[in-house]
């Protein structure tokens, strides 16, 4: 048990050590022997696995804390803001719109460098290989495609399992984890920006059924997390104003441009980044952010547009007009039927079925790997080898079962293609044929799409050679995603859904008046819809990525079908991921049963509290064997007629009080001194976590027996509900205004001025279960 005395617990108002770790373990088992829930991913037997103290990150077990968004007010930071003229909060707004300046142009020129990466490698490898067909060397060919392959596989998967697990996958889910308030170890560390973005090059190059759009919202992310530090002490990189933006409350708004610019720097999208933060990702939401995030995502499409013109000149090697993935699926206005309208309802009602089994099957598969994961990076690495193996026996064995086709004639592009990326791939064909699978398998992922949505020959797919792409890429995206290399979902859900979207089109044929590279438009948004369960933000998306106003309609329809029948089944790929991962994520909506409760059920104790001068011995004990991150400030007589709850004070700021020494050897108020001591910044939160610990204290015997003043550092108005407050009712108000501590107070007088403090782990249905097992099984 001194491990799991070691973890992290949020509240302050547990049980003192061992005996709240041994009663949550039982609770747990109590609800996992009942089947009311499903064990977070990797836990197992031997670990007790609780998701309000650690969480999955990376396939590593890492204890997380909740973000504090809250203004402390206390005495230190209403001097500090009396102190402010009006010059020095304009140098913080303008430093802010800065740092939102760079988010911007950091994340466009990293999205721009990833698709200059990923088109050159994929490029030479497809190129080497392409030309060794030509000499009809095909073992040579397979030989070298799959070494290239597994080359750059291993490669990210070395970085991803030895220097930063956080960076495997999309990162999306953690990401919006963070966003609603949770802390877990590494997430956006400067090692996983590192190996995201490298790691990424290497692993869409490496032929995988993988997109690097969703790690570029973790990419985006990371950067905004990065440049939000405040500057570094150690490296001599702060000065007076950047030490504004050390507290989470700003940090949460950069991060949240950041995200945006992910989605923007990956889609050529910046509305449609704007409305990915504020529908999937951002938990809390105002008008200024919604400036910012404008802002940035707006620099983010200057930068690319820059670059790309700058490419068109032939200095970017094979990128070309490649890469930034832009499809002008069509030029005309389209008109469509009662038939047309028919299919578009199937597609969307088939793209909720396949994106729910999707989700369905990505779960079971995650589970899968977790278990070869947690044996460690070998395993990791290892894995990673035998999924690239077989994604290039597919991509390189599956054209040959495709007969070969006549080029189409009066083609402006040369058919078959050779020596660039194109819709018609030679492969094993005679001349004046392309084989149709290695024009989709034996290209980049953007190009592969390109092929789908292009309108400019009805008949370029054969019907089954469109089912055995779309079943292919299905199988190998859902084998793909976890294992450890950065990988997005994006691609391959909209390789899968665009070509049974275009499979549609093509078995309508001439009944339908909507070409075939609307039909894989339409196919793309279901499934898209289907396994995410976005709306707005990816209709934006998708109409800014194919250049179609005119689309919007049946886009709209396709993404409502598709989310209301998918949403039947289960929840969206990433809230699926975020709950396997343990991260204690607060939803929008409380529970029903929820509402069987009020505020005061869910309390536990003995509380621990201190009093407003309190003694420096109690104040070191208590820091010494507890974990709580939060602690009541009760003033009793002489400094008040009756108890009195005084306000909150947190486990970060006792330590910097304790450091400074400012003790007296009577229980006296000492708050003057203490403020002209101390500054607000003093207290401000460190970048990177690395911030003063317990262990780096020490205390002679006489400084034991001394006293301190509390009240200049006690936040005196912290949030508080009644005790007979429902808990569905506490529960929104708490990720509404994104809290870390709630105050429970009594309803009558004559009691203890506060009855607890509820936390992000008393609103998790595994703690509110484990206390009342009998609401498990009620609806």
């Amino acid at each position: 048990m001194e491990d799991q005395d070691d973890i992290e617990n949020e509240g302050g108002i547990g049980v003192m050590i061992m005996e709240d770790g041994k009663d949550l373990e039982r609770n747990i088992s109590m609800v996992s022997d009942s089947g009311g829930f499903r064990e977070p991913l990797l836990s197992s037997k031997s670990r007790v696995n609780n998701t309000s103290q650690i969480a999955i990150i990376g396939a590593n077990v890492c204890p997380i804390e909740s973000l504090d968004y809250e203004i402390v007010e206390n005495d230190l930071f209403k001097q500090d803001w009396r102190s402010r003229k009006k010059v020095q909060i304009f140098q913080y707004i303008f430093l802010k719109w800065t740092l939102v300046l760079l988010i911007g142009l950091s994340t466009g020129l990293v999205g721009f460098f990833l698709n200059i990466a990923v088109e050159n490698i994929a490029g030479f490898k497809l190129l080497l290989a392409s030309d060794l067909m030509l000499q009809d060397k095909y073992l040579r060919a397979f030989a070298a495609f799959a070494g290239c392959n597994i080359v750059l596989a291993t490669c990210a998967a070395i970085l991803c399992a030895y220097i930063a697990p956080a960076a495997a996958g999309s990162g999306i889910p953690e990401v919006k984890a963070y966003l609603n308030g949770v802390d877990a170890h590494s997430i956006l560390a400067p090692s996983t920006l590192f190996v995201k973005i490298i790691g990424s090059a290497l692993g869409v190059s490496a032929g995988f059924v993988v997109g690097k759009e969703g790690p570029m919202v973790h990419t985006g992310a990371c950067i905004a997390n990065l440049l939000g530090q405040g500057g570094s002490r150690k490296y001599h990189l702060t000065w007076k104003w950047l030490k504004y933006f050390k507290n989470d409350r700003d940090r949460r708004d950069l991060i949240t441009c950041g995200a945006a610019a992910g989605v923007a720097a990956a889609f050529r999208a910046p509305v449609g980044g704007v409305l990915f933060a504020l529908e999937e990702v951002a938990s809390w939401w105002r008008s200024a952010l919604l400036w910012r995030t404008f802002f940035t995502t707006a620099v983010v499409a200057m930068v690319l547009r820059s670059c790309i013109q700058f490419c068109r000149s032939g200095k970017c090697g094979l990128f070309g007009q490649g890469g930034l993935i832009m499809y002008d699926v069509n030029s005309g206005v389209p008109n469509y039927n009662t038939v047309d309208v028919l299919a578009v309802l199937s597609i969307g009602i088939l793209g909720g079925l396949l994106g729910s089994l999707y989700n369905f099957l990505v779960d079971k598969v995650l589970r899968a790997y977790s278990i070869i994961n947690e044996r460690g990076p070998a395993f990791k690495v290892l894995l990673v080898m035998i999924i690239s193996i077989l994604s290039s026996l597919c991509s390189y064995g599956l054209p040959w079962f495709a007969s070969c086709t006549p080029c189409p004639v009066s083609l402006e592009e040369k058919c078959p293609t050779v020596g660039h990326s194109g819709n018609y791939k030679n492969f094993q064909c005679p001349a004046g044929h392309y084989n149709v699978l290695a024009s989709l398998f034996m290209n980049t992922n953007d190009d592969a799409i390109r092929n789908l949505f292009s309108s400019d020959n009805s008949s370029e797919f054969h019907i089954s050679s469109l089912f055995v792409f779309f079943i292919g890429v299905y199988c190998l995206g859902v084998i793909t995603y976890g294992i450890a290399i950065p990988s997005g979902l994006f691609i391959p859900v909209i390789l899968a859904g665009a070509s049974y979207g275009r499979f549609v089109g093509t078995v309508l044929g001439s009944v339908s008046n909507l070409n075939n590279g609307l039909f894989a438009l339409l196919g793309a948004a279901s499934f898209l819809g289907g396994t995410m369960r976005m709306t707005v933000s990816l209709c934006v998306i998708l109409l800014e990525l194919t250049n179609n106003l005119l689309m919007l309609p049946l886009v709209m329809l396709v993404l409502l079908i598709s989310k209301t029948v998918a949403d039947s089944f289960n929840k969206g790929v990433y809230d699926q991921i975020v709950k396997m991962k343990g991260l204690p994520y607060l939803e929008a909506h409380a529970e029903p049963y929820m509402r069987q409760l009020v505020s005061g059920d869910v309390c536990s104790g003995p509380l621990v509290a201190f009093s407003g001068v309190e003694k420096v011995g109690n104040i070191v004990h208590t820091l010494k064997f507890t974990r709580h991150n939060g602690f009541p400030v009760i003033d009793s007589p002489p400094f008040s007629d009756a108890p009195e709850f005084c306000g909150l004070v947190l486990r970060s700021h006792l330590l910097v009080l304790l450091e400074g020494k400012k003790f007296t050897e009577l229980s006296v108020l000492s708050g003057s001194s203490i403020l002209r001591s101390f500054h607000a910044f003093d207290f401000a939160k460190p970048g990177s976590g690395k911030g003063l610990k317990f262990e780096d204290l020490s205390f002679s015997h006489e400084e034991m027996e001394m006293y301190v003043d509390l009240h200049p550092i006690t936040n005196t108005s912290p949030y508080t509900v009644v005790e007979t407050m429902s808990l569905a009712k506490a529960a929104i108000l708490f990720r509404q205004l994104g809290l870390r501590h709630l105050c429970v107070v009594p309803k009558t007088t004559g009691r203890n001025p506060i009855v607890g403090i509820l936390t992000r782990h008393d609103f998790m249905p595994e703690h509110i279960k484990g206390l009342y097992p009998h609401l498990v099984h009620h609806k």
